[in-house]
């Protein structure tokens, strides 16, 4: 319990406790006096001095015990111990942020390490804990849009269903335009200043039922920023492809990304577009973001100190004023 008490103590003065060293000398200047104090005689039997021990040679350490006790409850009392309490105040306004995720069967294509998938997902989770006071959705994307979770501030549920995304979970597809409105639709009634979206996809728009261009302007309507990114290499991917018997095999695939789409989208909204041909680059994307959409947040940290020297500083008191009764009233010495 004492231990408890003393790991949750800081010390305005730690310095103090320079000066224990005292407490050690103090014993050994009394016992040295103590000695030199002691007489001596000599006598031819010692069975009459039997039943000569009072209370008072029982107890004649007893005021010293208590100056060293007092001593060392006053070296704390000046040390002055304190717990403290630490808070946070919080002022201002985070943004608002959805991550829009393409999973259409084309992402797991190898030209990223292991793949476009996993590569998106752990760049994904990394940019979430850098943005400890926005509040982040999860969309994904295929031949047809999800929410997988709605804007939060729980990271550690966002984060797990950013990493346990996949293909297969949707028609397959690139529907560029229903994944680009059902994020502005999850920000649409948003009271932040600043609402992004951040628009992932490593082909060109097939299938879905909003043509890119109309999810645009919805976009740009409620004032949604969308910053695009396109994720491919150059020419051909390597890509695991089902035939029709049922085995996969590693197939070469054409690079489609419709780079002039995503550029568009991003210049009309106020967002920029991205080109990620590898790991890398895609992590220096997710971080230039983070540094072009900065929280208008500001942190004041309060410091309150609970001080507790007050018990020291009385039981340095009475351990002190113990011994002065003591030595000049019971134990008082007559020379």
């Amino acid at each position: 319990m004492l231990y408890n008490w003393f790991k949750n103590i800081d010390f305005a003065y730690p310095e103090v406790f320079f000066l224990l060293p005292i407490i050690p000398l103090m014993i050994w200047w009394y016992l040295l006096n103590n000695s030199k104090r002691t007489s001596s005689m000599i006598v031819t039997s010692v069975k009459s001095f039997g039943e000569t021990r009072s209370f008072k040679t029982a107890f004649r350490h007893v005021p010293f015990a208590l100056r060293v006790l007092g001593m060392i409850c006053l070296l704390v009392a000046l040390a002055r111990p304190q717990t403290r309490n630490d808070q946070e105040l919080v002022s201002g306004e985070g943004i608002d942020i959805i991550l829009c995720m393409d999973v259409s069967g084309s992402m797991l294509a190898q030209d990223f390490t292991p793949n476009r998938l996993e590569a998106m997902k752990q760049v994904a989770a990394d940019f979430v804990d850098r943005r400890p006071t926005d509040r982040i959705g999860l969309v994904i994307f295929a031949g047809e849009s999800f929410t997988s979770s709605p804007i939060t501030m729980d990271k550690t549920t966002l984060k797990t269903q950013i990493l346990s995304a996949q293909t297969g979970y949707l028609a397959d597809g690139t529907a560029i335009g229903d994944g680009l409105a059902t994020s502005v639709e999850r920000l649409k009634d948003s009271k932040t200043k600043t609402r992004i979206v951040i628009l992932l996809t490593d082909g060109e728009d097939q299938g879905g039922l909003l043509d890119p261009n109309t999810a645009k302007e919805i976009a740009k309507s409620v004032g949604v920023k969308v910053y695009t990114i396109g994720m491919a290499t150059e020419g051909f991917a390597s890509a695991p492809m089902q035939s029709s018997d049922g085995e996969v095999t590693m197939r070469k695939q054409k690079v489609n990304l419709n780079e002039a789409l995503l550029r568009d989208i991003a210049a009309e909204t106020g967002g920029l577009y991205f080109r990620a041909r590898d790991n890398a680059s895609l992590q220096n994307i997710y971080s230039e973001i983070d540094k072009l959409e900065k929280s208008d947040i500001q942190i004041t940290a309060l410091k309150r100190f609970n001080e507790k020297f007050l018990p020291f500083a009385i039981a340095a008191a009475i351990f002190i004023l113990l011994e002065f009764i003591l030595r000049y009233t019971l134990l008082k010495k007559y020379p």
